[in-house]
């Protein structure tokens, strides 16, 4: 469309010339005394354009003849930096293909040409200097890293000085940042814990929240036992989808109950317990190890049965949610907390294991469950009758050897010494 629209402008022209100068009759009249000149106006007209076209072809002519030098330097500036730039290249990829001495040889070589570059050419260009700046960390930071690949720490930190150095003010904040990041991950791979920390503290307050630098903070935190700082910062990388939903789940278990765990007094456990999150306190791996901690740290029995209430709510709505080990482990650490209460278990968890027991009443746990807690509360002829059912169906070893253990002691309560002798031995094989 455009083209046909130019053809008819330039028919429209051709038109337009042809009817002015085929009837124009004008002349133009040049006196030259004693001379005249009578000479037609199509003819001056075409003189003046004509000369006008030949002083522009020849001041373009020169104009090129004059930039011919200035040409030639460009040509050999951009062969040079073409140059540098398949270097920078062959650097990456070999850094990427662990050719390590071969990254860094070509680097170093790149930063030769490019520092011979900036000596004679475009000394006087800032927006030239500041590419430069940014193409010199680069080369030093791949030069650094494979030395740091090689385990030439004095290369390594030779490169890295010049990087820091190299990249100062605003406009090099990103590099300077990129710089100390690489700073961190070798101190780590090091295991100069110390180092590692003081270059992670020098990152600016933006940085630091990146999700690099966290990943950075997280290995740091598990490599010094940090492990709160290391639950912290597994929350930030799972709002950042730094991690799969599974593995995030999976991480936040794992450092909640190592954090449980390493609590020495029942009053540190309850205060490392109100740090975690609902999500956290909800998980029944979780709630399991802190409540199995505050019995073994002969803590207080309510605070470890109210960890509890929890999953066991979850475990009574729908058993198939819960594994069978995560069940028998819930009922186990159930029949602790209990043992440590006087006189055992309360109305409310007497409400619960009663009302459990007659919806599922088959359920070999519950009915152990029930046992022990009738038990507790003297009930000597209901309980054996419970535990006495249960030890038929009871397959864990644990619960079952609690369990004939109880009726040992309950037929030593009655004085049958058989029944007792027996059950020990029961006690004993399982």
């Amino acid at each position: 469309m455009r083209a046909a629209l130019w053809f008819l402008a330039l028919f429209g022209v051709a038109v337009a010339v042809a009817l002015f100068a085929g009837n124009n009759q004008s002349t133009v009249t040049l006196f030259w005394p004693p001379h005249r000149v009578d000479v037609s106006l199509n003819l001056v007209l075409l003189i003046a354009v004509g000369a006008f076209l030949v002083v522009w072809l020849a001041m373009r002519a020169l104009s090129g003849l004059m930039a011919l030098p200035q040409e030639a330097r460009r040509w050999r500036i951009q062969h040079q930096e073409r140059t540098i730039q398949a270097g920078m290249l062959d650097a990456m990829a070999h850094l990427a293909a662990g050719r390590f001495i071969r990254a860094r040889k070509s680097a170093e070589r790149v930063l030769s040409q490019e520092r011979a570059l900036a000596k004679v050419e475009l000394l006087d260009d800032a927006a030239y200097q500041r590419r430069s700046q940014r193409l010199r960390v680069m080369l030093h930071l791949l030069a650094a890293d494979s030395a740091h690949a090689l385990q030439d720490h004095a290369t390594r930190d030779g490169h890295a000085s010049e990087a820091l150095a190299l990249a100062q003010g605003r406009e090099l904040q990103d590099m300077r940042e990129a710089v100390q990041l690489t700073a961190t991950r070798w101190a780590l791979q090091d295991r100069d814990f110390p180092l590692a920390q003081q270059r992670f503290d020098e990152l600016p307050q933006g940085a630091a929240r990146r999700t690099m630098a966290l990943r950075l903070r997280f290995k740091l935190a598990r490599f010094s036992n940090r492990t709160w700082v290391a639950l912290e910062v597994a929350r930030l990388l799972g709002k950042h989808r730094a991690f799969s939903p599974s593995g995030t789940q999976s991480l936040l278990r794992s450092l909640a109950i190592e954090y449980i765990q390493a609590a020495h007094d029942p009053g540190q456990l309850s205060q490392s317990w109100s740090r975690l999150d609902n999500n956290e306190k909800n998980m029944p791996e979780v709630a399991l190890a802190a409540a199995r901690r505050m019995v073994l740290l002969k803590g207080e029995a309510t605070s470890a049965l109210m960890w509890l209430l929890p999953i066991w709510e979850q475990m009574t709505a729908n058993a198939t949610d819960m594994s069978p080990a995560m069940r028998v482990q819930l009922v186990g650490v159930l029949e602790q907390a209990f043992a440590m209460q006087s006189p055992g278990p309360d109305a409310a968890w007497l409400r619960r294991i009663e009302q459990a027991h007659m919806h599922n009443p088959r359920d070999e746990l519950l009915q152990y469950l029930a046992g022990v807690a009738c038990l507790h509360m003297q009930l000597w002829g209901k309980a054996q009758q419970l535990i006495q059912q249960a030890t038929t169906r009871l397959q864990d070893p644990v619960l079952l050897r609690s369990a004939w253990c109880a009726l040992a002691r309950l037929a030593e309560q009655r004085e049958d010494a058989e029944a007792a002798a027996k059950a020990w031995r029961q006690a004993a094989q399982a």
